[in-house]
């Protein structure tokens, strides 16, 4: 008994003595992601309800799209496209930088919409009217 305290003791000594682990970004923490409105205007709602919500918004406008044929409303994947795509890239995603990709990656959550969507603004799919 006294052996295995003395081994906790020294592994504990050791612990504290030890430097704190560093994080990505230099600043010890992990970095923000990049959240720029590239062409800014009225958000569909406020940024902390949009955090939290968008992605029920759009499956919410996906829903409304696909079974009733409204296209073109406020909370269309399109409509966000047009204010977060990079002036540079024109894009929502492909790299750090963009809106969409910095956010998914910085809360490591997997980002599908572009599996089928098209990731650019001012896109229009060949035979949709908007």
């Amino acid at each position: 008994m006294k052996l295995l305290r003395l081994v906790a003791t020294l592994l504990f000594a050791a612990v504290a003595v030890l430097p704190a682990p560093t994080f990505a970004g230099g600043g010890g923490r992990t970095p923000k992601p990049v959240v720029s409105i590239e062409n800014p205007g009225k958000c569909v709602a406020p940024a902390e309800e949009m955090r939290r919500n968008h992605m029920e918004m759009l499956k919410h406008q996906r829903d409304r799209t696909l079974r009733q044929g409204i296209r073109g409303e406020p909370a269309s994947l399109n409509a966000c496209i047009e204010c977060h795509a990079s002036k540079r890239t024109g894009s929502v995603l492909g790299g750090k930088d963009n809106f969409c990709e910095s956010c998914h990656s910085y809360v490591a959550v997997k980002l599908d919409c572009f599996e089928c969507h098209q990731p650019k603004a001012k896109f229009k799919a060949a035979g949709l009217k908007p």
